[in-house]
C-alpha cells in the first residue's frame, strides 16, 4: 500500500437534476468535490492510503465534507477547521450542444483564507511516497500559494515524488503575485508534469502547437529548463458535443515517446472530475506498473469518470484493467 498525499480546496457542488437549467428547477442535488480531493478519493479506490490537506468550515456542511471523505476512505485527520464557509459551485450540465456551465462561489471560502502556520506538514508527510498538486491551488490565494511551497519544500527533503498539474485558470488569480511566476517556482519543485503543449507555452512564453512533434519538443525544452521533471504526460480530447467524447493520453519521459489508443464515451454522464481521474490513474500506474501502462492506466481511468455522476472517480483498479484489455462492451458482470 502506497501513501499519497493532496492539497487542495474542497468544494460543495449544487446543481438541478438531470440536464435542467437552473431556473427551470425547484429541485438541487448536491456533491462534494474538489480537484485535488478527487485525486485523493480515486487513489483510495485503487487501494491506496490517501490523506487530503485542506481547511474547511467548522459547522454541519464543514462536518459532512469531512464524513464524505472519510466514507470513501480518504484520511482527514490534518484537515483544520475555519470560522470561514465552504467554496460552493454552481453547475448546469449541458447536453449535445449545448454546454455545461459553472458558476464559483469561494473568493472568501475556507480553504481562500487557509492559515499556512496550522499545517503540519512533518506529519502529513510522515512516510509518504507522493504528493500531488495542481495550479488551482496556489491561484485562490497567497495564503494557498504559501502553504503549498511549504509542503513542496518538505516533500523535496524527504526524497517524495511529487506530481504537478499546473492548470491555469486566468480568473482564479487576484492577488499581486503573476501565475507565470508561481506555477515556474512550485513547478521547479515537482518531478512529473501532467500536461501539454498548451500549459508549457504558459509556463515559458513559447508557441508550441498541439501536435505530437511540438509535444515532444515542449516536453524536451521543459525538461532542460527543470532537470527534476522526469516525464511529461498530457491527455488529449476531441469533443463532438457535450455528450460525445474521444481521448486519449501521450507521454515523452526522456526516452520515448509513447501515445494510447483512442477511447471513445458516445455517451457522458458526467463530465466534472474527469482530469482529476486521469492524474489518479497515472499516479497510481506511475506507482505500480511501467511509464507505458501507467499512461494507459490513466486514460482508461479517465474515460471510465465519464460514467459516474459526482466529482470523483469511484472505479476500482480491476475495473480500470479490464478497460486496458479491450473489455468496452458494458455487458452486465454477473
Amino acid at each position: 500500500m502506497k501513501k499519497v498525499v493532496t492539497f487542495g480546496e474542497v468544494l460543495m457542488r449544487i446543481a438541478p437534476l438531470g440536464n435542467k437549467k437552473l431556473k427551470q428547477s425547484n429541485q438541487l442535488e448536491y456533491y462534494f468535490g474538489g480537484t485535488e480531493a478527487n485525486v485523493a478519493i480515486s487513489l483510495a479506490q485503487f487501494g491506496n492510503k490517501t490523506q487530503h490537506i485542506t481547511a474547511v468550515s467548522n459547522d454541519f456542511v464543514g462536518d459532512a465534507a469531512k464524513s464524505y471523505l472519510q466514507k470513501l476512505g480518504v484520511d482527514t485527520g490534518l484537515i483544520i477547521d475555519s470560522r470561514h464557509p465552504l467554496g460552493l459551485y454552481f453547475l448546469e450540465v449541458g447536453a449535445v450542444m449545448r454546454s455545461s456551465t459553472i458558476a464559483y462561489n469561494r473568493s472568501n471560502s475556507a480553504f481562500c483564507k487557509i492559515d499556512p502556520n496550522k499545517i503540519n506538514w512533518e506529519k502529513a508527510l510522515e512516510n509518504c511516497d507522493w504528493f500531488h498538486w495542481t495550479g488551482i491551488t496556489p491561484a485562490l490565494s497567497l495564503n494557498a500559494f504559501k502553504a503549498l511551497k511549504q509542503g513542496l519544500e518538505i516533500a523535496n527533503k524527504k526524497g517524495i515524488t511529487i506530481s504537478a498539474d499546473p492548470a491555469y485558470r486566468s480568473g482564479l488569480w487576484n492577488y499581486s503575485h503573476e501565475a507565470k511566476d508561481v506555477l515556474n517556482e512550485l513547478v521547479a519543485l515537482s518531478n512529473v508534469f501532467i500536461g501539454g503543449p498548451n500549459e508549457i507555452n504558459e509556463l515559458l512564453d513559447t508557441n508550441f502547437s498541439f501536435d505530437n512533434d511540438d509535444f515532444i519538443k515542449a516536453s524536451k525544452l521543459l525538461m532542460e529548463k527543470y532537470s527534476n521533471i522526469k516525464g511529461v504526460f498530457d491527455k488529449t480530447r476531441v469533443s463532438l458535443n457535450a455528450s460525445w467524447h474521444k481521448i486519449k493520453a501521450r507521454m515523452w519521459n526522456g526516452k520515448e515517446f509513447s501515445e494510447t489508443n483512442e477511447l471513445e464515451i458516445t455517451h457522458v454522464v458526467d463530465r466534472i472530475g474527469t482530469g482529476d481521474a486521469y492524474a489518479a490513474g497515472l499516479i497510481q500506474g506511475l506507482l505500480h506498473y511501467d511509464d507505458v501502462k501507467a499512461l494507459q492506466f490513466a486514460n482508461a481511468s479517465c474515460a471510465l469518470k465519464h460514467t459516474i455522476e459526482g466529482d470523483a472517480n469511484l472505479v476500482t483498479e480491476d475495473d480500470v484493467l479490464g478497460i486496458i484489455e479491450g473489455n468496452i462492451s458494458g455487458r452486465i458482470k454477473r
